[in-house]
Order: C-alpha cells, then sequence, then structure tokens
C-alpha cells in the first residue's frame, strides 16, 4: 500500500475557457469541473485509478466537501479533525494549454493536527511500502515539518518503516532535507525547486541541462537523500540515485492543462517502484504519467492504462557510485 499525507489540501475548481483569457473582461467557459485537490489526494487518485492500494491521509471534518468527492470516487482516504472548511482553488486553463491557479491558504496547522496525522500514519503506515508528504503547508507549520513526520514515524515503526517520498517547495524542501536523521527516501523537485533549494539561484540554466541537473542532484543523494526525481517539464525529468543518473522524455503530447502533471509523476515513479520496477523503468513510468496528466483536461488524473511508457526514451547521463 502507498499512503499520501496532504497536510493542506484543497476543492480544485477548474475552468476551461475557449479562448485566451481577457483580464478585466467577461468571458464564457467551454467546462468546469471540481475535484478534491492537494498533491498528496492527487497522487492517491492516479494510483486509486490505476488499481494500486492507496489511502490517502488530510484534514477535515465530516461532511466537507472534499471529502464527499473522495467519497463519490472512491477514492480510499482517512481524516484527521480539522474544525475549518477546507481551502478551495480555482484554476482557469487557456486552449493552448496555458494555465493559471489561484490558491488559498489554507486553515492554520495546530501542533494537535500533526500529532493526528503522525498517529494516523504510524498505525496505517505498518501496512504500507511508501508514505508521499506532498503539497504546501498551510499558515502555521514550520518549515520542517515533513522532517518531523518522517523522524516520528521512523521512530515508531523502526525495521518496518515504509519509504518516504517528498513533493514541496520553497521553505518547506529545504526542511525536509536540513536533518540528516530524517532524510527522505525521495524527493521530487522541478528544476526551479532543485536550484532554489541548493542555492544555485538560476532554474532555467539547469532545466535546460540535464547533465547539470543530475550533477546537482548527486550533490542530495551524497547528503543522504534515497533519489532525486527532477521534472523538467517538457523536457521530462532526471532521476539520481546512488548508482547512476537517467534522463527521460515522452515523445510530443498536446498539452490541455498543466495542473496535476507533477503529482502524476509522483505516482508513476511510485507505483513502478512498488512493482519492483528497475530505477530507469520508474524513470520511464514517471515520464509517462506526467505526460498522460499534461493531456487531459483541468485536474483529470491518468490510469495506468492511459499512459505510454512506451513512447519515452530513456538515456543514462553518468553511472555513478555516492558515498556519504
Amino acid at each position: 500500500m502507498i499512503l499520501t499525507v496532504t497536510l493542506n489540501p484543497s476543492l480544485d475548481r477548474t475552468v476551461e475557457l475557449p479562448a485566451p483569457l481577457r483580464r478585466g473582461a467577461v468571458q464564457g467557459a467551454s467546462g468546469a469541473r471540481q475535484d478534491a485537490g492537494g498533491k498528496g489526494v492527487n497522487v492517491a487518485r492516479v494510483l486509486h485509478a490505476s488499481g494500486v492500494d492507496t489511502l490517502a491521509v488530510l484534514p477535515g471534518d465530516p461532511g466537507d466537501p472534499l471529502l464527499a468527492e473522495l467519497a463519490a470516487a472512491d477514492v480510499p482516504h482517512e481524516a484527521v479533525p480539522l474544525g475549518a472548511p477546507i481551502r478551495s482553488n480555482v484554476t482557469i486553463t487557456e486552449p493552448d494549454g496555458t494555465t493559471t491557479k489561484i490558491n488559498a491558504p489554507g486553515a492554520p496547522l495546530t501542533p494537535d493536527l500533526v500529532d493526528a496525522v503522525v498517529d494516523l500514519v504510524v498505525r496505517r503506515g505498518r501496512d504500507a511500502s511508501w508514505v508521499a508528504l506532498a503539497g504546501s503547508l498551510p499558515p502555521g507549520a514550520a518549515p520542517d515539518v515533513y522532517a518531523g513526520i518522517v523522524r516520528r514515524v521512523r521512530a515508531a515503526l523502526g525495521a518496518g518503516a515504509p519509504r518516504f517520498a517528498v513533493d514541496t517547495s520553497g521553505p518547506a524542501l529545504a526542511g525536509s532535507t536540513a536533518h540528516d536523521d530524517a532524510l527522505p527516501d525521495l524527493i521530487k523537485p522541478n528544476g526551479e525547486e532543485l536550484a532554489e533549494l541548493v542555492g544555485t539561484g538560476n532554474g532555467e540554466a539547469l532545466e535546460a541541462d540535464p547533465d547539470l541537473v543530475a550533477t546537482t542532484a548527486a550533490a542530495l543523494v551524497a547528503r543522504g537523500v534515497g533519489a532525486v526525481l527532477t521534472t523538467l517539464g517538457a523536457g521530462g525529468a532526471v532521476l539520481t540515485v546512488p548508482t547512476g543518473s537517467w534522463h527521460a522524455v515522452h515523445a510530443p503530447v498536446t498539452v490541455r492543462s498543466t495542473v496535476g502533471a507533477g503529482d502524476s509523476s509522483l505516482a508513476g515513479y511510485l507505483l513502478a517502484h512498488e512493482r519492483g520496477d528497475a530505477p530507469q523503468d520508474c524513470l520511464r513510468q514517471a515520464v509517462a504519467s506526467g505526460s498522460a496528466a499534461a493531456a487531459l483536461p483541468g485536474t483529470r488524473v491518468p490510469a495506468l492504462s492511459e499512459t505510454t511508457p512506451e513512447a519515452v526514451v530513456v538515456r543514462e547521463l553518468f553511472p555513478h557510485t555516492v558515498s556519504g
């Protein structure tokens, strides 16, 4: 089973426009939909659609519309009490794939809520192979809250603890890799997030150079991060593990929405790892899943059957052996 944890979930409302967005004007929409969202929730939705045993862990109260959406979609989930409505986000998509997102901040994160999440992950994590800690942090959260969850769950479960994947950005990503005793088994930044994490300050240059991505990520792996999956949008993705680095690119697709593409990439990697694929094949599935998501409208997520890993070209960048 793969658990996902979303501390700042959202009800995602997507509006599709038949023409480019005109600021300050009144426009009609060609379509609209509403989905349960937040990065971890999206990962769970992809896994569930692909037939993988999963559980979405999130804060939320009975009757909240987001929990109703998850129930209607039959996505397995368990919620801890929040005491406030789950936030709503708005996404606007244009015909050429341009996507505009407006994200609300979310309800504050309290110590009691973190304790409840940890208790739930400890209880359900005994049967899990992975826990994906994903998404932005709500107001009041310490930047290293993900590292704290990793540390506490590992202490409680010992050798039976699951692997941990982290998909976040900014201070939360830095906080998740700040403590050597709580480093994740996988992080999934994009090029700009990786550049910010290591302090290079030039995300565009990094995204244009897969070899530089691999070299940069290898320094994190040398510190003890298990693997770095760096997504590069249309440029594919780079996977760096202790034994090597690979770059993968999918054949061109018509982009309808980039919302959730990174989440789908993470889900693709995890489901491939769950079935025992080699690292380069985990990367292949990650890129296939992300590309399939980009070709779908709004916040729709792809099932495994909708992905085309055969359209992904993987090349080895360089073999290496990382020692910490």
